[in-house]
């Protein structure tokens, strides 16, 4: 595990260049700065300034080297690198509220936009009019989306909002890619068709963080109540929830195809796994602190030996995580969904961790990844 402090502020988004030599984050403003790494250390290389309002999202496309932002000012651009400097390009998203997230596709001919006019902007270029426009996906969505992500097969698109739904769309759009061949989703796919919803149960809460697995024919998410879930298309849509223990789950990465990590308020990437049954389980921390004598003791124990040292409890502030506040986002570092050796976080700390998913692995008792 290695933890970086880039800046004092909080770090909101963030996105990967290709080589993971460089990253893009977003200090809870208006700005984007990229970090360039030289050794150990990092440097700050570029700002991105064009948005007005704070920035909600970034995404860097791997092939093309393109970054796409988007912000509560209502606005996307993507930034293009020409002679050094990154040059901005305005979107139209065509929407009355602030944009809250934002992804490429997985060939980087569209964008997909989510925000909080209760529709996501599926964006592509115009070559006759050299923009980019939009198509919006309206059906069902019934509050803010929250969180985008791609099915491998660059047509599908999974959406959790606050309406306490996730959702998998159809965002083929004709104007730039071939019709789709049917899926586990579903066969006819027209722009905006609604393949599937589901619920997150129970009381209900916002859902945070959706992803795909790396074939695609699962489907997770986690929720402001807890809980985190997933659905396979293959077993007729079959959902399993846990209900956890921890405080809400920000983000969440597939690491295997049966294996994800989820982080958010408890500053601590979870571990969780999905069996044959395709029932989902905990498996472990991820995080795991240096041992401390004061771990195990009683509130009173610990109060005593306070006291016979005459400290005051306001000095035992520091958490026993590498994060010292809340997770916001993970990515992955090194590797792929399908065998994850290395993710990302970044948190309101300022700070990012460099997680080692291989070690965590072989160091975990009774660590199981499939």
């Amino acid at each position: 595990m290695s933890l970086y402090s880039f800046i004092l502020e909080p770090i909101t988004c963030h996105a990967w260049n290709k080589d993971r030599s460089q990253i893009a984050i977003s200090p809870n403003n208006h700005e984007v700065h990229i970090f360039q790494k030289n050794g150990t250390q990092w440097t700050k290389a570029n700002e991105l300034k064009e948005h007005n309002g704070r920035i909600t999202g970034i995404d860097w496309a791997p092939q093309s080297n393109r970054i796409v932002t988007c912000g509560a000012d209502r606005n996307a651009y993507v930034w293009t690198l020409r002679e050094g400097a990154w040059k901005p390009t305005l979107v139209i998203l065509r929407i009355n509220r602030a944009a809250t997230c934002v992804k490429w596709s997985p060939r980087e001919n569209k964008f997909a936009v989510g925000s909080g006019a209760r529709l996501i902007s599926v964006c592509y270029f115009e070559q006759e009019n050299d923009w980019w426009v939009s198509k919006h996906i309206k059906k069902s969505l019934r509050s803010t989306v929250l969180n985008l992500d791609w099915h491998p097969n660059n047509i599908l698109l999974a959406a959790g909002s606050c309406d306490f739904k996730c959702r998998v769309y159809s965002a083929y759009i004709k104007e730039v890619e071939e019709k789709p061949s049917p899926t586990p989703w579903g066969i006819k796919m027209p722009f905006g068709q609604l393949m599937v919803e589901f619920s997150s149960g129970g009381s209900g809460g916002w859902v945070h963080g959706v992803c795909f697995s790396p074939s695609g024919n699962k489907v997770a998410w986690s929720g402001h109540d807890s809980t985190i879930s997933i659905a396979d298309a293959t077993q007729g849509m079959e959902m399993s929830q846990l209900k956890t223990v921890y405080l809400p789950l920000l983000s969440i990465i597939f690491v295997t195809e049966n294996s994800l990590v989820a982080a958010g308020h408890d500053c601590c990437p979870l571990l969780f796994s999905v069996d044959d049954r395709g029932v989902l389980s905990f498996v472990a921390k991820l995080d795991m602190p240096k041992q401390s004598t004061q771990r195990n003791m009683s509130a009173m124990e610990r109060f005593h030996n306070m006291d016979k040292r005459a400290l005051s409890v306001q000095q035992d502030t520091a958490l026993e995580t590498l994060h010292q506040n809340s997770i916001t986002q993970l990515s992955i570092y090194e590797g792929g969904k399908d065998r994850c050796r290395k993710f990302c976080s970044t948190g309101m700390d300022g700070a990012l961790a460099l997680w080692d998913f291989k070690t965590l692995e072989s160091s975990i008792e009774g660590l199981c990844i499939r």
